[in-house]
């Protein structure tokens, strides 16, 4: 019998069953990108005990995939057991990482999850390192061949740094063995995902340091247009066959993300529900609706240990989920990675 309790899900702002489940298992970090401030605060990992928790209570809530992230998931020095304890509660494990460690630790990706995402921020040795801090291009190439027979994704984080490289980052990831290759733009607002950094700047973008941002600027946008129609005409077999994973119309969305922030448009919000089918959870407990959105609850509430259906539950995270389905929440206008799952999608 088909597990139908995700629809009931979209009835009501209470979660009956989980699909997707995004776990941070460490805040430390390898890279040092000029976008994110995580590296910059003190390393926790999350600990065996609650991840063995956590496991239990996706089992229980019918979940069907786990993303293992951070950070960077594979400085956690147990991440391959505990991949091995989600997918043992019947989940498939993605494994979201920046790659620097696939080939070192390429046997135990192999034996541990069941598909990896690869960020790959740059087609040029020397703009990958401008925007993740470290010389890594060649490595996580090497890595992900080395992880060969996984389905692997790679993803972009476009902005001024790379923009102009799509091409050279479709080919090598083409190179490299990527099954599919994804673009999203650069968050540049929001400080619950990736901290403060650049949040004022968005704020009032049309000023004398918008430079300074890693988004486009409003004289790029004619030259990001241009690109698009040479990547929609040059790449045309890999849009049909899906490996490219946005279609060319959803590409332009990210060109009309860049011209709301020049204020040459209005914010087009994108369709989700990621409150309503996912969670992600932080290496001490802490509980969110998805990247975007601030904390709304913990597993460990005062002390005491709580399973994770009765988090999702609690009176925070039944409002926050309101909230977003009434459109009261700012953060979702400018959503850089928004999920949606369909009715027909959440029926298995």
């Amino acid at each position: 019998m088909p597990d139908l309790r995700p629809l009931r899900n979209l009835l009501t702002d209470r979660i009956h069953a989980l699909p997707l489940v995004v776990v941070y298992l460490t805040d430390g970090c390898n890279s040092r990108c000029a976008t994110c401030d995580i590296w910059k605060v003190p390393r926790r990992n999350m600990s065996l005990a609650l991840a063995e928790r956590l496991a239990a209570d996706c089992a229980a809530l019918g979940v069907r995939r786990v993303v293992l992230s951070g950070g960077e998931a594979m400085q956690h020095p147990e991440w391959p057991r505990i991949a091995t304890l989600f997918r043992a509660a019947g989940a498939r494990v993605t494994l979201l990482t920046n790659g620097l460690l696939l080939n070192k630790q390429a046997d135990a990706v192999r034996a541990s999850i069941d598909d990896l995402t690869v960020s790959l921020d740059g087609g040029t040795p020397e703009t990958y390192q401008a925007i993740r801090g470290v010389d890594g291009f060649a490595l996580i190439l090497e890595g992900m061949r080395a992880c060969a027979g996984l389905p692997i994704t790679t993803r972009t984080t476009l902005q001024r740094a790379n923009f102009r490289e799509m091409p050279q980052i479709i080919d090598a990831a083409k190179s490299a063995g990527a099954a599919k290759i994804s673009f999203l733009a650069v968050d540049v607002s929001n400080r619950e995902a990736f901290g403060p950094r650049f949040a004022d700047l968005a704020a009032n973008y049309a000023t004398e340091h918008a430079p300074l941002s890693p988004a486009l600027t409003a004289d790029e946008l004619p030259e990001f247009a241009e690109m698009l129609d040479r990547l929609e005409r040059d790449y045309a077999a890999d849009f049909a066959s899906g490996r490219l994973a946005e279609s060319p119309a959803k590409l332009r969305r990210l060109h009309r993300y860049f011209a709301a922030l020049n204020g040459i448009t209005i914010f087009d919000p994108p369709r989700c529900n990621a409150p309503h089918v996912s969670a992600v959870i932080e290496v001490d407990g802490s509980l969110r609706p998805c990247f975007f959105l601030p904390k709304v609850g913990t597993l460990a509430d005062h002390g005491v240990n709580q399973p994770l259906r009765s988090a999702l539950n609690s009176t925070d995270a039944i409002a926050m989920r309101a909230a977003y389905r009434a459109g009261e929440r700012p953060e979702c206008e400018r959503c850089v990675c928004a999920l949606y799952q369909s009715p027909r999608a959440l029926i298995r």
